[in-house]
């Protein structure tokens, strides 16, 4: 296996087509457009394209199937596996009508088992499927700085990355398909014992009497330093959770990654119990909070 990221080479412009532009999948095929790239687009939703198109050119159409038909590399960001089947696969499915060797790159966290069968579906009609989840947010959406993993064909992904570079600051193949969501699972498990301990040393320390800012200004130059830390720590702080990565879509991730253990055997208890502590957030109306609102659970506990 070959790791690539870092600088791809600027992309000559291609036609594309973007499936989903929810609050990453909007900004992303906007810098798509950006780039000089020709974007048709297509939601579910369809007054979304339209305001897309009037906010950056391109085009819109109806069906995937007619967004992806002159494409040379087709996008998606939506919502679970069902989803990505539903724009993929049947009569108005982007894969009836994507041209011979034309690349899917799919950006959905899903199930490395759905991402094994639409690759094999793509290969049956001579197309390449890209597993490629992403990191970095709605604010790495916005900037154009998202971390995107990868699984395919390392040829596909050759042609693809000069493309995704668009909207990505780091591109990397892990592999075979399946690969990219099997990383973004890796990520997922890591972040949540970092949010989860991050919102019980706030909540000790607002306990202890200490000035929290002041705080995180001393730790944030030790060894409790984190991308939580510097970038959710203050909102926390200031209890500030209407934005960001919503606890429902991290739910959805965590029982990926649960299913994904107890097929491979590995043990994930950490993981286990913050996914509880979520569906704390969720009871008491949270499910659209970002995931730092872990600390109102503590801090009413508390009370």
């Amino acid at each position: 296996m070959t790791l690539s990221d870092s600088s791809p080479p600027t992309a000559t412009p291609v036609s594309t087509a973007f499936l989903g532009l929810g609050v990453m999948g909007d900004p992303m095929a906007g810098h798509l457009a950006r780039a000089g790239h020709r974007v048709t687009v297509y939601n579910r939703t369809a007054s979304k394209a339209h305001d897309w198109v009037r906010r950056n050119g391109g085009t819109s159409a109806p069906t995937p199937r007619q967004a992806a038909a002159e494409a040379d590399f087709v996008f998606s960001c939506v919502g679970n596996d069902d989803d990505l089947r539903a724009v993929t696969l049947g009569p108005d499915g982007a894969f009836a009508a994507m041209r011979p060797g034309a690349v899917y790159v799919d950006h959905t966290t899903t199930s490395a088992d759905v991402a094994r069968e639409l690759a094999q579906a793509a290969r049956e009609r001579g197309l390449w499927f890209i597993d490629a989840p992403v990191s970095g947010g709605q604010a790495g959406a916005q900037h154009g700085t998202l971390t995107v993993m990868c699984g395919g064909d390392a040829q596909a992904f050759d042609r693809a990355r000069p493309v995704i570079a668009a909207y990505a600051r780091a591109v990397t193949r892990l592999g075979d398909n399946g690969a990219g969501q099997l990383c973004k699972m890796v990520n997922q498990i890591a972040i949540a014992g970092v949010v989860q301990s991050l919102a019980e040393a706030l909540a000790f320390g607002e306990r202890a009497g200490l000035d929290l800012p002041t705080v995180l200004q001393v730790i944030g130059k030790g060894a409790a330093q984190s991308w939580q830390m510097d970038n959710r720590g203050p909102t926390m702080i200031e209890g500030r959770y209407d934005f960001g990565f919503a606890v429902d879509l991290m739910r959805k991730d965590f029982a990926l990654c649960l299913n994904e253990a107890r097929q491979n055997g590995a043990r994930l208890p950490v993981l286990a119990l913050v996914d509880q502590f979520y569906a704390d957030v969720q009871a008491a109306g949270g499910g659209r909070l970002d995931t730092s609102s872990l600390l109102l659970r503590l801090r009413d506990k508390a009370r």
